[in-house]
C-alpha cells in the first residue's frame, strides 16, 4: 500500500473508528470523505448518494472550499464516470478522466481533475453512494494514474466499513423518526383530552351563565368571569401544543434562530417577560441541538404555566466546542427534593434523559420562593 503496514493499519483504524462515532447521516458521509481523502493523500473526495430521478439526494465534498462549492452551482447528475460507478457497480481508476470517453465536462468553477479513483458503496446488492478520489498527491508515472492497485484495495475496504456505517445511520434517523411521530401522537391525545376538558367546563359554565342573566345578574356575571378564565386556560394549552407540536427548523435557521423564533412567540403569547440571547455558539450536532431545543421547550412549559414568574430568561453560550443553555425564572420556585419525592417531577426526568442521551448533563438549582435556574451543556461535535 502507499502507506507502512503499521501506519496504514493504524490510518484505516482511525477512519473505522471516526465513522462509528457519528450517528446522523450528514456527519457519517462527512467522515467517510475526509478519512478516504486522508487515507489515500488525494486533493480531492467526494461521495454521493443517488435519489431515484437522476440526481443525488447527497452530494459531500472534501478538499474544495465553500466559496468553490457554492460556485460550482446545483449538484451534479447520474451521468458519465458517476453513472458508471452506480448502474455498472464496479471500480473505476484512470490516469486521466477527462479522456475517457465517458466524459461529460463540469461547471466552470469545478477544480480540475486529473487522476481518477472511484468505488461504489454497496449494502448486499443495492448501490448506495459513489465514492470518489481525484489528484493524487505523488509522482504520477508517465501516462500512468498516481492511485495504484493497493490505493484501491484500500478504499474498497473502506467502502465496505462507510456502507455499515451509512446504513447504521439511516436506521438511526429512521427510528428517530418513529420516535418523534410516536412523540406528537402522544402530544396530540393530550392535546385532545386537555382542550376538550376545558371546551366542555367552559360550555357548561356558559349555559349555567346564560340562564341566570335574567333573574340573577350577580351570579350571572360570575359565572361569565368564569367562562374567561377558562377561555384564557384552553388558549395556554392550545398556545404550548402548537409550539412542541410545530417541527423545529434546526437544519434550515439552527439552533440559535430557532429558539429565538419560539421565544419571540412565547413573549407575546403570555404576560410574563421572556428573553433570549444567543452568545458565539457554533453549529453542534444535529442530535444535541435537537435535545438542547426539547430541553428549552419543557423549561419554558414549566416556568411559564407553573411558576407564576414575571420574567424568564434564557441564554445559549459557547463553552469549549461544545454549549451551555440556560433557563432561569424569578417564579415560586421548589424543592428539588421533595419534588422527587412525592413524584411530580415537571419534566426533570425528561429533561434529564434527554441531555444524557445527547452525551451531556443537565443540573437544577431551585429555592421555594426565590425562582429555578436550569442549566444543560454539551460537549459538541
Amino acid at each position: 500500500m502507499s502507506h507502512g503496514p503499521r501506519s496504514g493499519l493504524a490510518a484505516v483504524s482511525s477512519a473505522l473508528l471516526a465513522m462509528s462515532r457519528h450517528l446522523e447521516v450528514r456527519d457519517v458521509l462527512k467522515t467517510i470523505v475526509a478519512s478516504a481523502r486522508e487515507l489515500l493523500d488525494a486533493q480531492y473526495a467526494a461521495l454521493g448518494v443517488p435519489d431515484d430521478h437522476g440526481g443525488f439526494a447527497q452530494f459531500v465534498v472534501d478538499g474544495v472550499s465553500e466559496e468553490q462549492w457554492k460556485a460550482i452551482g446545483p449538484l451534479p447528475r447520474q451521468h458519465g464516470i458517476l453513472a458508471a460507478m452506480l448502474h455498472e457497480a464496479r471500480a473505476e481508476r484512470l490516469a486521466d478522466v477527462r479522456k475517457d470517453p465517458r466524459f461529460e465536462g463540469w461547471p466552470k468553477a469545478h477544480p480540475d481533475l486529473v487522476d481518477f479513483l472511484g468505488l461504489p458503496v454497496r449494502d448486499g446488492d443495492e448501490v448506495i453512494g459513489a465514492l470518489f478520489l481525484a489528484n493524487k498527491n505523488c509522482e504520477r508515472p508517465e501516462g500512468g494514474c498516481g492511485f495504484t492497485e493497493d490505493d484501491e484495495e484500500l478504499l474498497g475496504i473502506l467502502a465496505q466499513h462507510a456502507a455499515i456505517a451509512l446504513t447504521n445511520a439511516r436506521l438511526y434517523e429512521r427510528s428517530r423518526e418513529l420516535t418523534i411521530a410516536e412523540e406528537r401522537s402522544r402530544l396530540a391525545h393530550e392535546l385532545h383530552d386537555a382542550v376538550s376538558q376545558k371546551l366542555f367546563s367552559l360550555r357548561l359554565t356558559a349555559q349555567a351563565a346564560a340562564r341566570l342573566v335574567d333573574r340573577d345578574p350577580s351570579r350571572a356575571k360570575g359565572e361569565l368571569q368564569q367562562v374567561a378564565a377558562l377561555a384564557a386556560e384552553a388558549a395556554d394549552e392550545l398556545r404550548a401544543a402548537v409550539v412542541e407540536l410545530r417541527p423545529a427548523a434546526l437544519d434550515e435557521d439552527g439552533l440559535v434562530a430557532t429558539l429565538r423564533t419560539q421565544i419571540q412567540v412565547l413573549d407575546r403569547a403570555h404576560s410574563a417577560r421572556v428573553t433570549f440571547a444567543g452568545h458565539g455558539v457554533k453549529a453542534l450536532p444535529a442530535s444535541q441541538e435537537e435535545a438542547l431545543l426539547r430541553v428549552a421547550q419543557e423549561a419554558l412549559h414549566n416556568a411559564l404555566r407553573h411558576s407564576g414568574a414575571d420574567h424568564v430568561d434564557v441564554t445559549l453560550d459557547r463553552r469549549g466546542g461544545g454549549a451551555v443553555l440556560r433557563i432561569t425564572d424569578d417564579g415560586s420556585g421548589f424543592d428539588p427534593q421533595a419534588v422527587r419525592h412525592a413524584g411530580r417531577h415537571l419534566g426533570l426526568v425528561s429533561m434529564r434523559d434527554r441531555a444524557s442521551g445527547a452525551g451531556g448533563s443537565l443540573t437544577v438549582e431551585s429555592v421555594p420562593g426565590k425562582g429555578t435556574v436550569i442549566e444543560m451543556e454539551v460537549p459538541g461535535g
